[in-house]
């Protein structure tokens, strides 16, 4: 990219703003739902890119103004002076999301934002196959990412994590590595055509638990290129932090400030390829009935305890 830019993406996805987000039923969440982009969390994201000096990504309960009125589970983009840039209605609805929402159009967002320049967004399940009856191997999400060249794509996520609430706690600052393997897995496009033009990707998951719910945590932020897939930031699994990464910088070197290099190498289903995979770790998981054998390299930077929470 030819010049650094910070995003801040908020690990906000509808209407989390103190709010939750595991809402059973159209009455339990209408006491919060917002007018498009003139509710609370709006003036929030204002306030917030102005007072940083950054553009802002933040998820809300959005409800038209129009008649019948329809609600989204949406987000909203603000520009640094605080001018909304863009509105965006999450595409592939979750069952939690589908008791009060309605899928957006036009599937998933791909344009300009501001000074971001051309930018992907998407919520979530908008990065899983549709109703998750579609075909794995559709990547509707990254396909649609990748048809647009684009050289940012930022993801506002509330995802699960199998991981029991004690395994959260014990190890808050080690990062869920099944999911983040899974996130990497569903961009599996841009591995395969390995581009030379680096794509910079922003996950802003949230972290932590409400009620019997648990979060996967682990935002991170990483990059393709090649066919290799880098991560330049990576948090905990039950970790409230702020990600910084140059992105000038994506190109020419990885630096995560919390310890050594983290890298996740290429995915693989070749079993084949298994002992050439030095240092890898494997994970079977299950991809619509099919197993695959995904290699990523083990975090282990030997500072989990450190206070250090910035990157």
């Amino acid at each position: 990219m030819a010049k650094s830019i910070e995003v801040k993406l908020y690990k906000s996805e509808a209407h989390s703003i103190s709010l939750g987000y595991n809402f059973p039923s159209l009455e339990a969440i209408t006491p919060f739902l917002e007018e498009t982009t003139a509710g609370t969390t709006t003036r929030w994201a204002q306030s917030t890119a102005r007072r940083l000096g950054c553009c802002v990504t933040v998820g809300y309960p959005e409800v038209t103004s129009s008649t019948p009125a329809r609600r989204y589970n949406s987000t909203v983009t603000v520009a640094r002076n605080g001018s909304v840039l863009v509105n965006y209605r999450k595409t592939f609805l979750y069952y939690t999301d589908e008791t009060w929402a309605s899928e957006g159009e036009p599937r998933f967002f791909v344009g300009q934002l501001g000074e971001l320049g051309l930018v992907a967004h998407g919520i979530c399940m908008d990065i899983n196959p549709y109703k998750f009856v579609a075909p794995w191997t559709e990547y509707e999400f990254a396909m649609r990412a990748l048809g647009s060249s684009t050289p940012l794509i930022g993801l506002s996520m509330a995802w699960l994590t199998r991981l029991a609430p004690e395994e959260l706690v014990m190890a808050p600052l080690e990062p869920d590595m099944e999911t983040l393997t899974y996130w990497l897995e569903r961009f599996h496009p841009f591995i395969e055509r390995a581009r030379p033009e680096p794509v910079i990707i922003v996950i802003a998951n949230r972290c932590g638990r409400e009620g019997d719910v648990c979060y996967a945590g682990s935002s991170a932020v990483v990059s393709i290129q090649r066919g290799e897939v880098r991560v330049h930031g990576l948090l905990g699994r039950f970790e409230e932090a702020l990600l910084f990464v140059d992105s000038s910088s994506v190109s020419r070197s990885v630096h995560i400030v919390k310890g050594s290099l983290t890298r996740i190498s290429r995915l693989n289903t070749d079993s084949s390829s298994r002992d050439r995979t030095e240092g890898a770790q494997s994970r079977e998981i299950d991809h619509a009935g099919k197993n695959s054998r995904l290699y990523y390299w083990k975090h282990d930077c030997g500072h989990c305890d450190s206070s250090t929470s910035g990157f």
